[in-house]
């Protein structure tokens, strides 16, 4: 394995969404693609791709680093991008310490004790010169439960539609902000109780005026569309899962919009239009982290915890319980992913091996492996999936080394590049520039 890729490969753990009338100004209506911005979750296609952006492959402190903006708190939660505009968010504890509480649950050993009042802050930010427009602060409180000590207050991403910017923050509530920094409207939907109360992460999906949240957690669960317009309630859907922090993935397929929903009983796709399920198919571990992706009429979802599996789904045709039957075209019980969610690019298929420092690349189409595992020889333990841009591939660590590849059959090491401070958050892509989010700082990776 190590034979042809001398540098290459992976390791992991648990954690595991905008005009001023000042300057910088914008039109609103300046963009209408959104593949030249990253406007939410895993990119303009949900995949993991920039297909338009050509960014550095190279960076370091004095090199190619157009800008970093120190941020005021904790967050794993990926930036979002439109035109002049990023946004980010973060949870800062303020006031006198409390006496510090856990959430009592089992499993609650390696958890952040929660020892003050957090405020929920939404942050933009001028694109070019990294300089803070605003910050909103849209909630504060003491939080109900804290998280597993790798995660945050702040991990679901927020995702924009280039007129408004929605911040999920779970339990602590979803906020609909224009590009001014003002809330349109906010909504709560009650208190998540998450598996040993480790944290909530599952960030929300757009498509047209429709907002999806997935709620799955120790009690009731359930997966709601909202109005993005006016917080209003469209359809709410109870759902028999437990505590899952994969997000929605929404793929348009034969005419029907589809909300595709990864859990430990089931992967269920819903009918975005009135919550119908369509199609759900088992096989899938506990403690379900990563989205899925999907291309040409294909869903690949995959996960790892007390079992492994990874399977490719045909949409054409998916009907009721499909499990085991021939619309699972593939599937792959070795080096399937946990926290990092999969990256599909051009056609292959990029996913990393649960707590390890192995990289798999296979064909999309077939499942067979190209080159298959490969090891990545300078990352540690990785949280944030991987992303492409340019004909490269970027894997980050923990410690905020990335690791640049090509993507090609065979893949080589093309640069090993650092900042300096721990990163869990995903990267974003948006044209020449790469958008890191540290534990300090948000970092500009451009030329």
């Amino acid at each position: 394995m190590d034979s042809f890729l001398p540098n290459l490969i992976l390791r992991l753990p648990l954690m595991i969404v905008f005009c001023l009338l000042v300057v910088p100004c914008q039109s609103q209506q300046a963009n209408t693609n959104p593949e030249t911005n990253w406007p939410q979750w895993r990119g303009p296609n949900g995949n993991g791709v920039a297909s338009d952006a050509n960014p550095p492959t190279q960076w370091g402190p004095t090199q190619n680093i157009r800008w970093r903006t120190a941020l005021p708190g904790r967050g794993h939660s990926t930036p979002v991008v439109w035109d002049d505009f990023v946004f980010v968010t973060a949870a800062v504890p303020v006031g006198p310490k409390l006496p510090p509480k856990t959430s009592g649950r089992p499993g609650a050993h390696d958890n952040l004790p929660i020892d003050s009042e957090h405020r929920f802050v939404v942050i933009a930010m001028h694109r070019e010169d990294g300089k803070v427009i605003w910050e909103k602060t849209v909630h504060q409180t003491v939080p109900h439960e804290g998280g597993h000590n790798t995660a945050s207050l702040a991990s679901a991403s927020p995702v924009t539609d280039g007129k408004h910017v929605y911040a999920f923050f779970g339990s602590y509530g979803l906020f609909c902000l224009d590009f001014a920094g003002e809330v349109v409207w906010q909504k709560q939907l009650g208190k998540m109780h998450s598996k040993h109360g480790h944290g909530e992460g599952a960030s929300p999906a757009l498509h047209n005026n429709t907002l999806l949240v997935n709620w799955d957690h120790e009690e009731q669960s359930f997966i709601v569309a909202i109005n993005s317009a006016n917080g209003q309630e469209i359809w709410r859907k109870d759902r028999t899962e437990v505590t899952s922090w994969s997000s929605p993935l929404i793929v348009q397929h034969d005419g029907i919009t589809q909300a595709i929903v990864c859990g430990t009983n089931r992967v269920r796709s819903y009918d975005l239009s009135n919550g119908d399920v369509i199609w759900e198919c088992g096989g899938m571990s506990a403690n379900i982290v990563a989205t899925p992706v999907s291309a040409d009429g294909i869903l690949y979802v995959g996960s790892s915890y007390e079992k492994r599996a990874f399977m490719a789904i045909n949409l054409t045709g998916a009907k009721g319980d499909i499990t085991g039957s021939d619309q699972v075209l593939w599937s792959k019980t070795r080096g399937t992913p946990y926290v990092p969610s999969p990256l599909l690019y051009d056609g292959a298929l990029y996913f990393l091996t649960h707590y390890q420092n192995v990289i798999t690349r296979v064909s999309a189409k077939s499942g067979n492996d190209e080159p298959g595992a490969m090891r990545l020889g300078e990352l540690g333990n990785i949280y944030a999936s991987p992303v492409g841009a340019g004909g490269h591939v970027y894997i980050t660590d923990l410690d905020g080394v990335t690791q640049v590849i090509t993507n090609t059959e065979i893949p080589r090491t093309i640069a090993v590049n650092r900042v300096g401070e721990s990163i869990s958050a995903s990267a974003a892509i948006a044209g020449d520039h790469i958008f890191l989010r540290g534990d300090l700082h948000l970092f500009c990776v451009g030329q």
